[in-house]
């Protein structure tokens, strides 16, 4: 993941950190500095942030464990400024399943929170648990107060946050999931409207929140969407059959006209019918800088690259695009390229598909080699 750090391994996960979080520590070291004007303040709020954080991945290792007894893997947890995320390789579908995952999160919260107060009782500290919070001193204390917080805040039923996810599965038990998705998404970024106001006039972090709720929301209302239009439909029905190719042995200028001729952006390299090699048009821009247009394909092109067959189905190639995060896969039939799949065929062919439902079932053709 690009501007993010590996910074060690829980239960098999890589746990990452994000650049930006390092703008947070900042911020906090001077917030506590300033109180007292004492560098040993800000080196407690440092701390502080950092156990909070470290409370985050088990929130976060909460759900990918639970994801776990149901088959799901998780590809990583990375730690940004306004929390942790947990990447699911899928959301499981059944709600129940779903409902047990969303409220593992904010269950490791409550436990956490439980062991602390029963570790403050010896320490006598609840003399000072209803102080101002985020001050210096009382750090176990505030310990407490962040986890009880985390456990209610992420369960305020604003999809995509755990909450919305519990309010999706209840529904989804009664309603179909692609409609419950809907209705989730929109109670969710209602809630973002509310808390970016709110964020306004009282803590600017609260609108960032709200964007992230409402980008959230609409994204994974629309991947829903996807996976529900493209379900049982084999990629032959997709794939783009019409595209250019190239040799490792062209130059780059080459493909520098195709890209020109608005054929395509990605190309696969062939040789004698096999695909041998990936171009993306990232590849092409690099080796232009580094060798010009005299550049030979080969030396720039990719050989690690994602292959499918024409009858898998387009939600699962779907889902392999989202995991390798590229823009382009070929697809083989008997060790031949056959055609491609991108993610912007997918999306035409997901326009189509919505324009023909509003007045019939969509009827496309069969294409055959």
């Amino acid at each position: 993941m690009k501007w993010a750090w590996k910074i060690g391994r829980m239960a098999g996960i890589e746990v990452y950190l994000h650049a930006t979080f390092l703008i947070l520590l900042g911020w906090v070291a001077l917030e506590y500095y300033f109180l007292r004007r004492s560098w040993a303040d800000a080196l407690e709020g440092v701390l502080f942030i950092c156990a909070v954080f470290g409370v985050v991945v088990l929130h976060e290792l909460g759900h990918a464990l639970m994801a776990r007894r149901f088959g799901v893997k998780t590809r990583d947890i990375t730690l940004w400024p306004i929390g942790g995320v947990a990447r699911l390789e899928k959301i499981p579908e059944d709600p129940r399943q779903e409902l047990l995952v969303a409220l593992a999160g904010p269950a490791v919260n409550l436990i956490v929170a439980v062991v602390l107060l029963v570790l403050l009782v010896p320490m006598q500290a609840f003399a000072r648990f209803f102080e101002t919070f985020l001050v210096p001193g009382a750090f176990l204390v505030n310990l407490v107060i962040v986890n009880f917080w985390l456990a209610f805040f992420n369960l305020l039923p604003a999809f995509p946050m755990d909450g919305g996810r519990v309010l999706r599965a209840l529904l989804a038990l009664r309603i179909d999931y692609v409609r419950a998705t809907e209705i989730a998404a929109r109670v969710g970024q209602g809630i973002a409207l509310l808390l970016g106001a709110v964020g306004l006039f009282k803590n600017p972090l609260l609108v960032f929140i709200a964007l992230f709720v409402w980008m959230g929301a609409s994204a994974e209302a629309g991947m829903v969407q996807v996976k529900h239009a493209v379900a049982n439909i084999p990629i032959i029905r997709i794939m783009v059959k019409e595209f250019k190719t190239l040799s490792p042995n062209d130059t780059l200028a080459k493909a520098v006209e195709y890209i020109m001729a608005g054929f395509q952006q990605d190309f696969p390299v062939v040789v004698d019918g096999k695909v041998v090699g990936i171009l993306t048009r990232a590849d092409l821009i690099r080796g232009l800088s580094k060798y010009g247009l005299s550049g030979l394909v080969g030396d720039v092109m990719r050989t690690d690259f994602l292959i499918v067959e024409p009858f898998d189905l387009a939600e699962i190639v779907f889902n392999r695009l989202q995991e390798c995060e590229c823009h382009t896969v070929p697809v083989v039939y008997g060790g031949q390229l056959v055609g491609l799949v991108t993610s912007d065929n997918i999306g035409e062919f997901l326009m189509i598909h919505s324009a023909l439902s509003k007045n019939a079932p969509p009827v496309i053709k069969q294409h055959s080699f």
